[in-house]
């Protein structure tokens, strides 16, 4: 005599559970599929749970080599709860077994966006990255579909201070800010900041360049080692027209890379607002000696040379 089948949406997701944690993935995807034709037949609405039974029944996909139902699994879970890890990183496995690198790279970034510590998005990017400069060439990143904002509220926020210090005012970040200069930052702070980078990268795709900013000062209160987190900073200042914020930034982002054409640029912009010709033009200069053919400096230079005169 065959056993009972269990006859409730918990029950069949437990069942499906152990019969994963055995290996019988088939098994399980069958129970997870059952479960969700009962929510169906009871017209129940639990987005979250449905949500689960597609991620749980995409797991079983995925064991089994059948990427392409997984992510079909993996893309319902996320209709009904947007920004979930587990389905994020689920499709985004399956989507570098059929080498879609791409699809495959903007689901670990986003997993990156809601917790920076998940290590194997971490490493999901890196290869990636790799696996796109193999692919694309230098210009990958051109070529990407965009990566999703993931909201504040779905983030998983890091605290680098004591909960006891947790509740503090915006003054204590200013301070933590300032202190960051002072310290070595850890592996886990520099991803942090990578993340962070990232997200303020995104919204100046977007032209919100006030968040950009805050984006990349909080990138920095984890990690100020990288130079383009301030030549970026500095290029949203230049947009708002504050000309000096702009040109301490390039100051900044040249002592960490005094090759950095962009900063340069950007400063001999901002220069050139302020009126500082003669500083714009020894900007400019600099930049040519490293990129003699770069057309925008060239034309900035006539503009200032013109001023000069």
């Amino acid at each position: 005599m065959a056993p009972k089948l269990p006859n409730s949406v918990e029950e069949l997701r437990s069942a499906g559970n152990l019969s994963f944690r055995n290996g019988q993935f088939c098994e399980a995807a069958t129970y997870y599929s059952l479960a969700l034709r009962l929510m169906l037949e009871r017209g129940a609405s639990d987005p979250k749970e449905e949500s689960v039974l597609y991620s749980n029944r995409a797991a079983c996909h995925l064991k089994d080599g059948n990427c392409r139902d997984c992510i079909k699994d993996c893309t319902a879970a996320l209709s009904l709860m947007p920004f979930s890890i587990k389905p994020l990183l689920r499709r985004a496995s399956a989507y570098e077994a059929l080498e879609k690198y791409s699809l495959a790279y903007v689901d670990y970034k986003t997993v990156l966006q809601i917790d920076g510590s998940v290590l194997s998005a971490v490493e999901g990017v890196n290869r990636m990255t790799k696996a796109l400069m193999d692919s694309l060439g230098p210009e990958w990143r051109l070529k990407l579909p965009s990566v999703p904002l993931v909201p504040a509220s779905a983030q998983k926020r890091w605290n680098p201070l004591s909960s006891e210090n947790h509740k503090e005012t915006a003054k204590s970040k200013s301070k933590q800010i300032t202190t960051a200069k002072g310290r070595v930052p850890s592996s886990g702070d520099v991803e942090r900041a990578r993340v962070l980078k990232e997200e303020g990268n995104e919204l100046v795709k977007k032209g919100n360049h006030k968040k950009a900013i805050e984006k990349y000062s909080e990138s920095l209160s984890f990690s100020n080692l990288e130079s383009a987190t301030y030549s970026n900073r500095a290029l949203c200042y230049l947009v708002l027209k504050q000309y000096k914020e702009a040109v301490k930034d390039c100051t900044e982002a040249l002592k960490l890379d005094g090759k950095n054409v962009k900063a340069f640029y950007r400063r001999a912009q901002a220069y050139k607002a302020l009126k500082d010709y003669k500083s714009s033009f020894a900007d400019i200069n600099s930049l040519l000696k490293i990129e003699p053919r770069n057309g925008p400096a060239q034309k900035l230079q006539q503009e200032v040379n013109q001023s000069l005169n």
